[in-house]
């Protein structure tokens, strides 16, 4: 009896565990299927759009390098010299982000483009890492036409910030300011699924942490210490990660979605003017 009760236990234990590994190859493959859709869960215009606020937006339609036609907003500042290029968060499309950029023209005093991704809001074709990666591109090639190079701020949200280290590397830009972004993609998301092998089974990267250190451009980062979707220590990883000239600055009780505090974007703005005009380095 013993022995046949052993016998059924080691059975029972050996189909459960083929059960739970076979549930847990299941689960990954359809991670892997729908990756995209989760990782852009974009709104299209037709799902949800709000017409700007302020007469003097401006629609722009720019075509990335793959031909795509992108539709982004600009937002002019009377007399400004200088513009801030904006890649927002992957929720949404750019409409929902009309209260941020008035914010940021007003507080920087700049003028500023927000664009959408492939497939977001107005935007055609469908998102991929590359996509947004030439999406931005084609935002900065249509800035770099009004302003000198160095005169254009990156701000990136949360994805956003992906796109902005990723064009930092390749282009001369006035700072970089990143808001509630990640050390890359794959450990965001481990982060929240600790369970999955996200470091090996995802194909969208945006590596930042691998980016971040050949930059040697002013860097301004902000995060909320009570983040629920990206842990407050990317941010500080990303910081020490970043060459000087670079600033921190924590969010006390800031969740992942809250609004641009404006002494935070005062506190970037002079900032980065302060590293363009006089060369100063300023950290932590």
């Amino acid at each position: 009896m013993p022995d046949k009760f052993r016998v059924g236990r080691r059975r029972f234990f050996l189909r459960w565990s083929l059960f739970l590994l076979l549930f847990w190859i299941a689960v990954m493959l359809i991670f892997k299927a729908f990756e995209n859709r989760l990782v852009y869960p974009g709104t299209r215009a037709s799902d949800g759009w709000i017409e700007p606020t302020d007469p003097a937006t401006q629609d722009v339609w720019l075509k990335s390098s793959d031909g795509t036609k992108i539709h982004a907003w600009y937002l002019p500042c009377d007399g400004a010299t200088g513009a801030i290029h904006f890649s927002h968060g992957n929720g949404g499309n750019l409409s929902h982000r009309d209260g941020a950029i008035h914010r940021l023209r007003d507080t920087f005093r700049r003028s500023v483009l927000i664009y959408d991704y492939p497939g977001y809001g107005h935007s055609e074709g469908r998102p991929s890492e590359a996509g947004v990666y030439a999406a931005g591109d084609a935002a900065w090639s249509w800035l770099k036409g009004k302003y000198a190079e160095d005169h254009i701020i990156l701000f990136g949200e949360s994805l956003g910030g992906g796109v902005a280290v990723e064009l930092a590397t390749r282009h001369d830009c006035a700072g970089l300011l990143l808001f509630s972004t990640f050390e890359s993609l794959p450990k965001a998301a481990k982060a929240m699924m600790p369970w999955l092998p996200c470091e090996t089974l995802m194909s969208n990267r945006f590596d930042n942490a691998a980016k971040l250190p050949g930059i040697h451009r002013p860097v301004f980062i902000a995060h909320g210490d009570a983040d629920e979707v990206i842990p407050f220590g990317h941010s500080q990883r990303l910081f020490e990660l970043a060459n000087e000239p670079k600033r921190f600055r924590k969010r006390p009780g800031g969740t992942h979605n809250m609004p641009y505090d404006p002494e935070i974007c005062a506190e970037a703005r002079k900032f980065i003017e302060w590293e363009a005009g006089a060369g100063g380095v300023t950290s932590r």
